[in-house]
Parts: structure tokens; sequence; C-alpha cells
């Protein structure tokens, strides 16, 4: 009963807009000087936010179409790519075809008659509450939005000044909720950024994306955002796009319904997909092997679908010649999206609740530490960091901040520390943090330098790096739904161990902490923020890859690829990890120290003599006694053994020994 409840209530919602819609056309498109409409722009968009909802807790046997849908947006040069595209895209494609473009919202567009002389395809202004089928060219009106909900497109009236009007990224984030893997985005010419978000939907979504090649765009302002934004599959000239739309028109992966689960005889093939995660592992040093299956399979689909690859031994083959095919995977899996304030009523929570927790016994000069991991492209770090300068000037009051924000992802990694965005953001911050907190250059927006020196961005795997330490606040929103329930349990007790006695935990709205409420209390219910418990965190977990049972098949002829040597950013990236990670060692069996971590200098420094890196030779006298024994405990119980407040020269020390199984020589490191 929930779900049909929630149902009628958007279709209502839906009915009460294009009602509107239908008003507002009767009074010839004439704006409405009324500024109270401005306070219902946000309708719209919490409405895209409802269709997720709805298009997840749909039922299975729900009657949607399942051919493939195509957004194709433009701008100024628009009618010249639309018309490439249609003079060489086949009438059986077995899509259907949505064109976006903008246009002046006073006067009546003649599109439809234009382009309806090029094809043998019906073409037609979108009536709202229009179903979409194969092979038919829907176009948008002017002055108006677009989305889709379970198949069936509705008009809504265009958003007020002083928001922008982005109709592309509007439909194109409408399509990716409602279609998922059968979302295709097309950008072609035009101006500005329009679009550049909406591809990004796609493509988390599991859709598949196309860029105007921007030496043939009239106008190559989209195309280059688009590109720059990092998520366009292909990058061809019209006419080569309208050739690859109709092979991938047929493929199978794209007939799939986003509620029907993969195909289980194509992807329940254990064997090579270990394989993958082997090829994987081996070569960027990441086990994907626990992450949530479903997501995984769709992203090794959509990877297929794009090399036009039917089956996953022929993938596997494809990934074993091709090293750049397997970080073009990673990147696909580790995509997501994310956007600035997302959630706005939990940053108003923050601001008025555990901001004000956060202080409290905090001299002046004590900095406020926040951990975002998995981080993305930075928008939640700068947010944040955002949010704690506005709290500072309302309370006048002043605090450091750090902000450490990481991801496996090194692309995002570095579209974050640039801080470069699109001009669509402006659809998610308020003209006053614009202004105070952004600077406009070349037709995007960069965030101002006293917020970026606030936030230092780091590559780094939350599953086997060490933590940071002794934190106020860890905002890991929308990552753990990634996660399957092994790693799930690894990174709970992480977070536990990395927060403060008083720190706090933030999650995304459909995520918890599981199982583990005797390490954290649930604070606020509606915003998902947990207060850490007083209790000590348990021991259960280590700094190295999870075992994935899938090692042996490294060995296979063919299988292991050399692992990519470290760059320049990465080294940066261990640079920055060391300086707040807690010091700590990886010796072997022998107590030869083979790595250090953090600051251990005052803890262990070179004796005079011949150099060595034995254990014992470098540690202070005082607390070699008690290391010895930790050790010595921790390798005959083969199990991690922590000795907290030891008093050694005036301070207090806690050492913890985690032993590790070395795979591939059968010795334990610690």
């Amino acid at each position: 009963m929930a779900i049909i409840k929630a149902e009628t209530s958007s279709q209502a919602f839906v009915k009460s807009q294009t009602q509107k819609y239908s008003v507002l056309q009767s009074k010839n498109s004439n704006p409405d000087p009324d500024p109270d409409r401005n306070r219902k722009s946000g309708q719209v968009t919490n409405f895209l936010k409802k269709i997720v909802k709805l298009v997840d807790n749909r039922p299975s046997n729900a009657n949607v179409d399942t051919c493939p849908v195509v957004c194709i947006g433009a701008s100024a040069g628009g009618l010249e790519a639309f018309t490439q595209v249609l003079q060489h895209l086949s009438s059986n494609t077995g899509m259907a075809f949505v064109l976006i473009q903008h246009l002046d919202p006073a006067h009546p567009s003649m599109l439809t008659e234009i382009l309806a002389r090029l094809t043998e395809m019906p073409v037609g202004e979108i009536k709202t509450n229009q179903a979409v089928e194969s092979n038919h060219i829907y176009i948008i009106p002017p002055n108006a939005n677009l989305v889709i909900l379970h198949g069936v497109l509705h008009l809504l009236p265009r958003e007020d000044p002083p928001r922008i009007h982005l109709p592309i990224d509007y439909f194109m984030n409408s399509l990716a909720e409602d279609q998922g893997n059968r979302a295709i985005g097309v950008i072609l010419s035009g101006t500005a950024s329009d679009g550049t978000l909406g591809l990004k939907a796609i493509k988390a979504a599991g859709g598949i994306t196309f860029v105007q090649d921007p030496g043939t765009a009239k106008y190559d302002g989209m195309p280059r955002h688009a590109i720059a934004g990092g998520d366009a599959d292909f990058v061809l000239p019209p006419p080569e796009i309208a050739q690859e739309l109709a092979l991938l028109g047929r493929h199978s992966y794209l007939l799939i319904s986003k509620t029907q689960l993969v195909d289980d005889k194509l992807l329940d093939d254990h064997d090579n997909m270990n394989r993958i995660f082997s090829l994987m592992r081996t070569a960027i040093g990441a086990d994907f092997s626990y992450y949530k299956p479903n997501t995984l399979k769709r992203r090794i689909m959509r990877r297929m679908v794009l090399h036009n690859i039917n089956g996953v031994p022929g993938y596997v083959k494809y990934l074993q010649h091709n090293p750049a095919e397997i970080k073009a995977l990673a990147q696909d899996i580790l995509i997501g999206v994310t956007s600035f304030f997302r959630d706005q009523e939990t940053f108003e929570q923050l601001k008025g609740e555990l901001f004000p927790n956060l202080i409290k016994n905090k001299t002046g000069n004590t900095p406020i530490r926040i951990w975002v991991p998995g981080c993305s492209t930075g928008e939640e770090a700068y947010s944040i960091a955002i949010a704690l300068l506005e709290f500072f000037e309302e309370q006048g009051i002043h605090h450091p901040i750090q902000i450490f924000a990481t991801d496996l992802n090194g692309s995002a990694i570095g579209k974050a520390r640039s801080g470069i965005y699109p001009e669509s953001i402006r659809q998610d911050l308020t003209p006053e943090r614009l202004r105070r907190f952004f600077i406009k250059v070349n037709g995007s927006y960069q965030i101002s330098k006293k917020v970026r020196d606030l936030c230092i961005f780091a590559e780094q795997n939350v599953i086997k790096d060490p933590p940071f330490s002794g934190l106020d606040l860890i905002s890991c929103r929308n990552v753990l739904i990634y996660f399957g329930p092994v790693i799930q349990r690894k990174v709970i007790p992480i977070f536990h161990y990395a927060l403060k006695p008083t720190g706090y935990l933030l999650l995304g709205t459909s995520e918890s902490v599981g199982t583990f409420l005797d390490l954290f209390a649930l604070a606020d219910k509606k915003n998902k923020i947990y207060a850490k418990k007083a209790t000590v965190t348990p021991l259960n977990f280590d700094f190295t890859t999870i075992g994935s049972g899938v090692s042996r098949l490294e060995e296979e002829k063919g299988m292991r690829e050399p692992r990519v040597d470290y760059d320049v950013l990465q080294e940066a990236d261990q640079l920055l990890l060391t300086q707040y990670v807690p010091a700590s060692i990886l010796v072997n069996d022998k107590l030869e120290i083979l790595q250090f971590r953090g600051q251990t200098d005052a803890y262990l420094s070179h004796a005079p003599g011949v150099a060595s890196f034995n254990l014992f030779k470098m540690t202070r006298p005082d607390l070699a006694i008690e290391l010895h024994k930790t050790i010595h405990q921790a390798d005959k119980e083969e199990h991690p053994v922590r000795k907290k407040a030891l008093f050694i020269e005036g301070e207090y020390v806690d050492i913890a020994v985690f032993p590790l199984k070395d795979p591939a020589q059968e010795k334990i490191v610690f």
C-alpha cells in the first residue's frame, strides 16, 4: 500500500505541475511577475528526488516500455547538429529519441516541422503525459522543463530567475533515475555547460554517453565542458554518433529493465568474474570483489557494450590485452553522483546542533578535524567547509579547520583539487554562497582559495590504507551503499577507531551502522548522525586488502599484469597521508622494517655504526621491551594485540600489533 500511495502522490504532483504548465502556456508564455513563485522552484527538484524512490521501489511487474531512451541536447548551432545526426540515423533503431534544444520561451518553435523532413520516424512536439515509443522522436516545446516517470513524459513549468534554465541537465537527471541502464545521453553544439551534470547522472546509472567532437561543432562550449567533466564514453562527429546509436540499439544490455536482474547466464560465471577482480587488484591495487554484486555486474556489462563484447570470457581477454581498460572499468565502478549541499536539511542540522557540539571544550587554536572518505569530486568536502565558515561567522568565533577528503578514484581527486565546476552548480547554491565562496573562471565556477586551503585531497583506499585519527567528524554519505556486507563490517570499526571519544559519524539517508550499535549511538535518526560510544574498538581489522579468494588466479598464465608505477600525484598523496595517519611500521618475520607510515621519529632512530633496519636496533630502549612482548604475543596467538596507555619516559603510548599473512611467501609480517 505504501508504494501505491507514493505513486499516487507523485502522479498528483505531476498533474498539478502540468496544469500549472498549461496555465502558463495559455498566457502566451509571458513571464509571471509574481515573486512568490520563486519559492516553488525547489518543488521540481524535490520531484526528481521522489522519482528515485518510486522507481527503485516499483513493483517488478510494472508495465514499462523496455526501449532505450536517448536524450539529445543542444543549444546554439543545434539545428545543424540535429540535422547531421538524423540524416545518418536509421529509422529502425528500436530507440525513442527526446530532443532538448534551448529555445526562446516567448516564441513558438519550428524545430518539429524542420526535423520531420529529415527522417521517416514520427516527429512531434511533446504533449504532457505522453508515453515514449520506440522509433519515435519527441521534441521539447518552448518555455518548459521535461521529466520522465515510468516511461511517460511530463511537461513542467520552467523555473524562474535567478535560477539558470538548464533543460538538458533537468531531463537527463530524470532520465537516469527512471531508465537506468536504458538511458543514453548525447551532447551536441552549444555554449555554456548544460548537460555536463546530466551525462554524469546517466553514466552513474549505468547508461551510455556521447559528446560531439568539439572540432565539428558550430559552438564548442557545451561539448568541451562535457568532455572536461570526464563522463563522455564516445566523442564523435554527429554522423558517427548516429552510427554508434544504431549499433547499440539492439544490444541485450539496453533491453534489460531497470528492475530486472542482470542476465544470470551471461554474468554468473564466477571463474571469469574472479579473473576480472584479480586483474583489477593486480593492476591498481584495489579489490572490488566485495562490492555490491549487482552494481559490479551492471558496470561490467556497460563496458562490454561499449566495446561490442557479448560474453564475459571475451571481456577477460580484452582486459588482458588492454591494460587501460582495467582502469576504465575501475573508474566506472567508482563513479558516483554528488552535488553541493546535498540534502540541505542535513547541513542545517550540522550548523544547528552538531557543529556547536564539536567546538565544546575546544581552545581557539585546536583544529576541527573532519574526514570525508569517498569524497568523489569534492562537493561534499567543500560544502562542509563552507558550512563551517558560515557557522563560525554567525557565532563570532574562529577555529582552525582540517578537512581530509579521500577517494580511490584518482581522476575524481584531481578534479576535487582543482575545485572547478560547471555553471550548472548554480542550481544547488544560493546567490550569496556563489558570491562569497566561488569565482567565475572561463564559464565555470572555482572554489575560492580560502575554502580550498581548508581541504586536503588525497587518493586513498579506505578498506586497506590506515585511517586518519583524532577526528571530530566523519562524513561518509552514500558510500556504504556500494559496499557488500563484508566491507561494511570492516569499515564501521575503522570509523570508530578514527574518531575522538566525542566524535560523530554522518551517513547517507539510506545507510546505517548495521549491527555495530555497540560502537555508535543514533543521535539524529532523520539525518543519520551517529555519536561514538565510549567503548574499545574491536581489533578485527587490518590495513591490507581483504583476501578475495582469487589470488591463485593471478598465477595463471597471462593473468598477471605489471603493477602501474606511482606517478607524482600518487607520491604526493602518500606524503599527505603520512602526515596524518597514526605512526606505524611494517616489519617482516625477521623484524626488519619494510615500510614507515606516519611520523615515527618520536619512537625510532638510527643507532650509530653499520646501518640497520632491525626494529629493536631502531626502537627506544624503554619502548623496545613492551614492543617485544606485544609482538611475541601477537605472533603466538596469530591475532591482533593492543597495549594501551603504557607510561614510557613521561608520556602515555598505545601499541597495536597486527599479524598479517603474506600469501606469496607464506610468512607472517607485522
